[in-house]
């Protein structure tokens, strides 16, 4: 069989059960822009508290990263903890932790309350070692861990790897055994559903061509464009990602979008799936310009990674099946013989300082700067904005951080400088 350029989470999910769209509103109390796990988790939740939401796609539920991504669900963030504490300072890097846990549990809670069927599973994350000195750091981050975050992370030496991996080439391990994964498509699907059913109308292939504020009766709102039409709302949620467009230029201009392929290989006998990764672990290893992997459900071989910064076009998705392929035999020599079926791309929200951040920018909510960790982290992030503007206490820890710019070459729409970022890595992995 030929590789397949397309999504291979895709061809797991039937087509939509979700009900028609409902004619397009004059007006609403909150107008979400983007339908993945931010915008979605934040209609849920907001119509399940009686606050009219409308969610407006400009493509298909869930089309970006939300459905294209490796499906690993992980605790912690991109950047190692004590670079957060000589950042932000101790406290406020013990409540970030914290809230990193609690987007696991978030995650948890919908897929049981909602009965989503998306293989959801607490099977722990491996980080290998890919050098000598990686694995030397692996104890002090565990032991500042268990010291000032209250979470256990577990060292494997390189003469036990082989019961978590099914590889020679690195030089230990660190198991977190409270993420989990899951089939991102149908999770993305199932968020979708369980927004609909608490009264959230959504609207896909509606794209916001502008937003701007305006006075009525004395008080601020927001006039949302779209060729559907234009709808009036009291708030707006901006949870669009790395696909962020000229519509909102302030956020638009801090998105760094970088983009991440996968390859995934035909189904593995039962016995060679299992000697590659015996706990069926979410596994990503140590690099800056990192390789990312697990198993798929049905045993075929994910296996993803930065194989070019660009965002997604038929030409880098082409190229990014053979450079993954060699990363993958790399790893693995057992599959060297083994055919790719499926190649595809997406692409992810970075920012400058490589923080998740929220708030609000010219009075418009909005959560963004994932980095790969986003199946929990935007879900929870929609979850607590709508929480924010229902009338809770605003406890998100990553409003308020100072939140940098992009350089005029990696922001959203200017990316001409992404080979300059990916080899800037590709330096730093050398190195360190």
């Amino acid at each position: 069989m030929p590789i397949q350029e397309k999504n291979y989470w895709g061809t797991t999910v039937a087509s939509s059960t979700l009900a028609a769209a409902p004619e397009f509103p004059n007006s609403v109390d909150v107008a979400v822009i983007g339908a993945g796990y931010c915008g979605l988790s934040a209609a849920r939740t907001l119509a399940k508290r009686g606050v009219s939401v409308a969610v407006l796609e400009a493509e298909t539920f869930g089309w970006g990263a939300s459905s294209r991504n490796g499906g690993m669900v992980l605790t912690g963030m991109k950047l190692p903890a004590p670079t957060l504490i000589r950042r932000y300072g101790i406290e406020t890097v013990r409540k970030m932790y914290a809230a990193s846990l609690e987007t696991m549990d978030c995650v948890e809670q919908i897929v049981h309350e909602e009965k989503i069927e998306c293989d959801f599973s607490r099977c722990g994350h491996l980080e290998v070692a890919c050098k000598q000195a990686h694995f030397d750091s692996y104890e002090e981050t565990a032991a500042l861990t268990r010291r000032e975050f209250h979470h256990e992370l577990r060292i494997i030496p390189k003469s036990e790897l082989r019961a978590e991996i099914g590889s020679d080439i690195y030089f230990g391990g660190m198991v977190d055994e409270a993420s989990a994964g899951l089939n991102p498509a149908r999770y993305v699907a199932g968020l979708a559903g369980a927004a609909q059913r608490a009264g959230a109308r959504l609207f896909d292939h509606t794209r916001v061509t502008s937003v701007e504020p305006e006075t009525r009766n004395g008080a601020r709102k927001f006039r949302v464009v779209t060729p559907k039409g234009a709808l009036t709302a009291r708030e707006v949620i901006l949870a669009s990602g790395a696909y962020t467009t000229e519509a909102t230029p302030a956020l638009r201009k801090k998105i760094i979008p970088i983009g991440s392929y996968i390859i995934a290989t035909e189904i593995l006998p039962a016995d060679l799936a299992r000697e590659l990764s015996p706990r069926n672990r979410m596994i990503y290893d140590s690099k800056h310009f990192l390789y990312y992997y697990r198993l798929t459900p049905d045993n075929r071989m994910l296996f993803g990674g930065r194989a070019a910064f660009f965002p997604e076009t038929e030409n880098t998705v082409r190229q990014s099946a053979e450079i993954l392929r060699r990363g993958m035999v790399d790893v693995y020599s057992q599959l060297l013989d083994t055919k790719v079926e499926f190649v595809w791309g997406g692409t992810l929200d970075f920012t400058l300082d490589v923080m998740p951040h929220a708030g609000k920018i010219d009075d418009m909510y909005f959560a963004a700067g994932f980095a790969g960790h986003g199946v929990a982290a935007a879900t929870w992030f929609g979850a607590k904005l709508a929480g924010v503007i229902c009338g809770e206490p605003n406890d998100i820890p990553f409003d308020g951080i100072k939140f940098p710019a992009a350089p005029f070459g990696l922001r959203s729409g200017n990316t001409w400088a992404l080979p300059l970022a990916g080899a800037w890595y590709r330096i730093l992995d050398f190195f360190t």
